[in-house]
C-alpha cells in the first residue's frame, strides 16, 4: 500500500526509577489491607512541620509500587497531598511536591488526569509563582543549614517542574491550564538558571518540549525574548551529559515552534537544531557508559575501604564492640520503622552520579532520534480535510494512485534535507542501530543499579531503525550513499535479525526492524536497485516470526515486504513456486488476522504479487487465487462495515476503501484471464 512513514512519536509514558514492580505473574494487584496510608495522611495534619516532612518523603518512597497507590487514591491522597505545596515549611513543600511526582508517574495516566481533575495543578500553580519571584530575585535562596548548602528555592522548583512535565505528558487538560496559567514564563526562568542549576533547567526543558508539541495555542508565548532564551541555550558549550540533554530538549522545543521563528532566522535555526542533534548522536554511549561504570565501581570500592579502615580504628581505640548493639545501630528497621525520626535519607534515592550522567547520556540519544523521525513525517491532514477526501462508497474516485497518491510522503525542505545530509544525520543513526557492546553489556548486568540501562539501549537502538525507516522514506538513493550504501544496509538489517540463533520475538524490536527492511526494500524496488542480503528463505522466516508478533505495525511491514519480493519476483523466470508459497502465506494473513488493517495489506500485497507475468499466473492457477479472493470479497466488506468507523482511523479506513476496489477490479481481471 505504498510507502509508509512512522507517525510522530508522542512522549512516552515516563516510569521512574524507583523500585520495580515485582509482584509475581499470575497474583493480583490489589491494596494492602494493612497499608499505612491512613496513618501518613493523617500526619500531613500534624502541627509539626517535621512529622509532615516525614509523612511526606514515606508516601513518596511507598508510592513508587504501584500496588500500593490505590490505598492512597482510595484515602484521597491528592487532596491531602495538594494543599502540603503551600506548606509554611519549604521543606514539606519538597517533599509534598516529590510525592505527587512519584505519585503521577508510577501511577501513569489515569492517576494524572485524576490529579489534574482533582485541581491540584492550582496550588501547583500558585506554588511556581512564589519560586518564581524568589528566583528572579537577587535575595538569597533560603537554606536548610550552611553545612548542607541545600538550596530549597530551587529544589522546591525542581521537584515542581517537574511534577508539572509528568501532568502534561499524560493529560491534554493539564497542558490548557499551562497555557491559560501563564506557566511558560516559569519555565523559562528556570531554564535560564542552567549555568548554576542544570538539573533545574533539564526538567523545564522537559515540560517545556512537551508542551510546546501540536499546541497552537501557546505559539504567541514564544516572544523574540523566550526565543532568545531558547537560543543562549542551544549556543552554550558545556560538554558533560547534562548539557547534551539540555541542549538536545531545547532543540526539540525550537522544531516544535519553528513556525514563530522569523523567517529571514528559519534556515540557520534549522541547521542548529539538527547540528545539535548530530553532536548527541556523534557521543559513543557504549564506551561513555562503560568508563562511568567502572569510575561508580571503583568509588564504591574506596568508600568500601575507608568505611573497613575506620571500623578498624574504632575496634583499636574501644576495645571489641558489642556485635549486638552494633547489628542494632545500623539494622534499617531501627531506622525507617520509627515513625518519629527526623532523619528521612533512607527515604530518598541513593544518587550515582556517575549512573545519573549516563542515564541522561541515553535520554538525549533518545530524544535526538525521536526529534527526527518527527522531523521526516510529514504533516497530516486535519479530520476535517481527512472528511473532505474520504468517501465510503465505491466511487472509483477514492482510488488514488501515481505522484498524487494521499500514501506518497510529502518532502521535506531543501533546507531539513540539506541539513541533514551534512550532518552525516543517516550515518550517525546507522551507526545507533547496532547494540551495545558486549564488554558494556556485562557491566551493567554486574551491578544491579546500572541493569536498567539496558532496557534503554535496547530502546534507542528501536528508535534508530524507526529513524532508519523515516530516512529511507525521505531521503533519494544518492543522499543515501548510492545502490552500493543500500545493499551494504541491506546485510546489515539482516545481520541484525538473523545474528542469532533465533529470531529475537521482542515486538517493539520486531516493528522496528521491518519497518526499515520494509522502506529499503520499497526504495530499491521503485529504483530498479537488484535485493540482495536478505534471500527468500530468510524473508519467509522473519514473516512467519512477525505474523506471531502482537505488534500489527510488525505484521503490516512483514505482509508489505512479502508483496515488495513478490513483485520483484514476478518478473523473474522459474519463480512459480516460490510466488506460491508467499501467496500461501499472504493468503493465510487474509483470512485468519484479528487486523483489519493488516487483512487489507495483505489483499495489496497480494493484488501486487499476482498482478502480471507468466510466473505469477501459473503461481496464482496452483493456489486457486481467484476462487479464495471471490470467497473472501463479501466478508472483507462486511468487516469493513462493521469495524472500518469505529476502531480505524479516517486515513485507515480510506486506505482500505481503496483496496476494496483494487480487490473488485483484480477479481474481474483474473475472470478475464481465466477465460482465455
Amino acid at each position: 500500500m505504498g510507502k509508509r512513514k512512522t507517525h510522530k512519536f508522542a512522549r512516552p509514558q515516563f516510569s521512574p526509577l524507583g523500585p520495580a514492580n515485582n509482584t509475581p505473574e499470575g497474583v493480583e494487584e490489589t491494596a494492602d489491607i494493612s497499608s499505612p496510608a491512613g496513618d501518613l495522611l493523617e500526619k500531613l495534619q500534624s502541627a509539626s512541620p517535621d512529622v509532615r516532612e516525614f509523612a511526606c518523603a514515606s508516601i513518596s518512597k511507598l508510592v513508587q509500587e504501584k500496588k500500593v497507590i490505590p490505598s492512597f487514591l482510595q484515602k484521597d491522597a491528592i487532596r491531602c497531598l495538594g494543599p502540603m505545596l503551600l506548606d509554611p515549611s519549604v521543606a514539606v513543600r519538597e517533599t509534598a511536591a516529590g510525592a505527587l511526582r512519584n505519585l503521577s508517574a508510577c501511577g501513569g495516566y489515569d492517576v494524572c488526569d485524576e490529579m489534574v481533575k482533582q485541581d491540584v495543578l492550582t496550588p501547583l500553580a500558585a506554588l511556581l509563582r512564589e519560586c518564581c519571584v524568589g528566583l528572579d530575585s537577587t535575595a538569597v535562596s533560603p537554606r536548610k543549614n550552611q553545612v548542607s548548602k541545600k538550596n530549597y528555592l530551587e529544589d522546591v522548583s525542581n521537584e515542581a517542574i517537574h511534577l508539572l512535565w509528568n501532568l502534561c505528558e499524560s493529560s491534554s487538560r493539564a497542558v490548557s491550564v499551562f497555557n491559560k496559567e501563564g506557566l511558560l514564563d516559569i519555565c523559562i526562568l528556570c531554564l535560564r538558571r542552567f549555568v548554576d542549576n542544570i538539573e533545574l533547567a533539564i526538567s523545564a526543558a522537559y515540560c517545556l518540549q512537551t508542551v510546546a508539541e501540536d499546541n497552537a495555542e501557546l505559539l504567541a508565548a514564544f516572544t523574540p525574548q523566550v526565543l532568545q532564551v531558547l537560543e543562549m541555550v542551544l549556543l552554550s558549550s558545556g560538554d558533560t551529559t547534562d548539557h547534551l540533554l539540555l541542549r538536545t530538549l531545547v532543540a526539540g522545543t525550537v522544531w516544535n515552534v519553528k513556525s514563530v521563528v522569523p523567517c529571514s532566522s528559519q534556515a540557520e535555526t534549522i541547521n542548529a537544531v539538527i547540528r545539535i542533534l548530530a553532536e548527541t548522536l556523534d557521543r559513543n554511549a557504549s564506551q561513555t557508559i562503560l568508563t562511568l561504570s567502572r569510575m561508580a565501581q571503583a568509588a564504591l570500592e574506596a568508600e568500601a575501604g575507608s568505611e573497613m579502615e575506620e571500623e578498624m580504628i574504632d575496634t583499636r581505640e574501644n576495645g571489641t564492640p558489642n556485635l549486638e548493639d552494633a547489628a542494632q545501630e545500623i539494622s534499617p528497621q531501627s531506622k525507617a520503622g520509627d515513625g518519629t525520626s527526623e532523619d528521612i535519607s533512607d527515604f530518598l534515592p541513593v544518587r550515582s552520579e556517575e549512573l545519573r550522567l549516563a542515564t541522561n547520556l541515553l535520554a538525549a540519544q533518545q530524544m535526538a532520534l525521536e526529534i527526527i523521525v518527527n522531523m521526516c513525517c510529514s504533516e497530516e491532514p486535519s479530520d476535517d480535510e481527512w472528511e473532505e477526501i474520504f468517501s465510503s462508497d465505491d466511487s472509483d474516485a477514492c482510488a488514488t494512485e501515481g505522484p498524487g497518491s494521499l500514501l506518497s510522503p510529502l518532502c521535506l525542505s531543501a533546507e531539513v534535507l540539506s541539513a541533514l545530509v551534512n550532518n552525516l544525520i543517516p550515518k550517525k543513526v546507522l551507526e545507533k542501530t547496532v547494540f551495545a557492546e558486549s564488554v558494556t553489556v556485562d557491566a551493567c548486568t554486574g551491578s544491579p543499579p546500572w541493569q536498567h540501562l539496558l532496557a534503554k539501549m535496547t530502546r534507542i537502538q528501536c528508535r534508530a531503525l524507526t529513524c532508519l525507516n523515516n530516512l529511507l522514506s525521505t531521503l533519494d538513493v544518492e543522499r543515501l550513499g548510492g545502490p552500493a550504501a543500500l545493499h551494504t544496509l541491506s546485510q546489515h538489517l539482516t545481520d541484525l535479525v538473523f545474528s542469532q540463533a533465533e529470531i529475537p520475538q521482542d515486538s517493539e524490536f520486531l516493528e522496528a526492524v521491518t519497518g526499515a527492511q520494509r522502506s529499503l526494500m520499497q526504495l530499491m524496488s521503485s529504483n530498479n536497485i537488484p535485493q540482495q542480503g536478505l534471500s527468500a528463505e530468510q524473508l519467509m522466516r522473519l514473516c512467519a516470526a512477525g505474523a506471531q508478533c502482537e505488534n500489527a505495525s510488525a505484521r503490516v511491514n512483514v505482509v508489505a515486504m512479502v508483496g515488495i519480493s513478490g513483485h520483484v519476483l514476478a518478473k523473474e523466470e522459474i519463480s512459480a513456486d516460490t510466488l506460491k508459497v508467499m501467496g500461501d502465506f499472504l493468503l493465510q494473513v487474509m483470512t485468519k488476522d484479528s487486523s483489519l488493517v493488516v487483512v487489507g495489506e495483505a489483499l495489496d500485497a497480494l493484488i501486487d504479487v499476482f498482478a502480471d507475468g507468466l510466473e505469477a499466473d501459473r503461481a496464482a492457477r496452483q493456489m486457486k487465487l481467484l476462487h479464495a479472493l471471490k470467497s473472501f470479497q463479501p466478508v472483507f466488506k462486511s468487516r469493513i462495515q462493521k469495524e472500518g468507523k469505529g476502531n480505524l482511523t479516517i486515513d485507515q479506513r480510506l486506505v482500505l476503501d481503496n483496496v476494496k476496489i483494487n480487490l473488485r477490479r483484480f477479481i474481474a481481471y483474473r475472470e478475464a484471464l481465466m477465460e482465455k
